[in-house]
């Protein structure tokens, strides 16, 4: 079966040995815009075949560089999706937020300890994964759904960027193990609502997810098994109705390889 051109090395969240850090098996597209604006300089629609495939290799060597801290092995077919990510991201003006209607907050002593949002129904690419670790269950997901932005689906088009890419994470009930069926969603362009692009992989799946009030939780760090299950639990402590019973998702906003990379727990209000 076709892994999206990326595959895990070691089990867990945990570092490759020595000194370094420990770190999360997810990529996203953030990592791509650590290069300077000097790096970014010589890309474009105006290289011809040889530069484009220089540059290619040159981006695949970066995004390398950037997954093996994560443990992962990035490969040489996914240099054209990197490409195209980079070139159509260098801002962040045209990189949407999943809208919502923020409900109500709670703060204490200047800290936000949650937010309430209603976020409407829309559509998602979705892709379930059950691999034998979470991490890898999150990269495979998520290159499936890089190739997906890039080109493969139905206009043959880059579709744009949207925040945040989450993903769905299962506990069992005493919220202490987390299951390795996960899904890795990425919400569609608001020009793209109407009329999604059907994707040409046939695992990922166009959903519409109804309308749903939700509670956040802001975290920085690392997202692995130890990090979700804590803030799962110091969420569910804040709230007098936990929310979702075993269901809660883990929304990524920007670079895992950033020491302060900014994440939310989400859990679904209850009927």
């Amino acid at each position: 079966m076709d892994r999206g051109g990326c595959q895990m090395n070691g089990g867990g969240g945990g570092g490759g040995g020595g000194d370094e850090p420990e770190q999360s098996g997810m990529i996203t597209l953030e990592d791509l815009e650590s290069f300077s604006e000097d790096q970014m300089s010589d890309s474009g629609n105006s290289l011809d075949e040889d530069a484009k495939s220089m540059e290619e290799d040159r981006l695949l060597h970066y995004w390398q560089d950037v997954a093996r801290g994560h443990q992962v092995e990035v490969s040489q077919e996914m240099a054209e999706p990197i490409q195209q990510l980079t070139s159509n991201n260098q801002g962040r003006s045209n990189r949407e937020l999943v809208p919502f209607t923020l409900l109500a907050r709670k703060e204490k002593c200047g800290e936000l300890l949650w937010e309430k949002r209603h976020y409407e129904k829309g559509h998602w690419a979705c892709v379930t994964m059950r691999e034998d670790t979470y991490e890898k269950s999150i990269c495979y997901g998520f290159m499936k759904l890089m190739r997906y932005i890039c080109e493969q689906n139905s206009l043959g088009n880059y579709l744009g960027m949207t925040l945040p890419i989450v993903t769905v994470v299962r506990t069992d009930e005493n919220h202490s193990v987390i299951s390795n069926d996960v899904i890795v969603a990425y919400f569609l362009p608001v020009e793209h609502q109407a009329q999604p692009p059907q994707p040409n992989d046939n695992e990922i799946a166009i959903e519409i997810w109804p309308a749903n009030t939700v509670y956040t939780r802001p975290f920085t760090g690392p997202t692995n098994e130890v990090t979700i299950v804590n803030q799962i639990n110091a969420m569910a402590e804040q709230l007098d109705s936990p929310g979702a019973n075993n269901s809660f998702i883990v929304a990524g906003y920007t670079n895992p390889a950033h020491v302060n990379r900014q994440n939310e727990i989400w859990f679904l209000e209850r009927p």
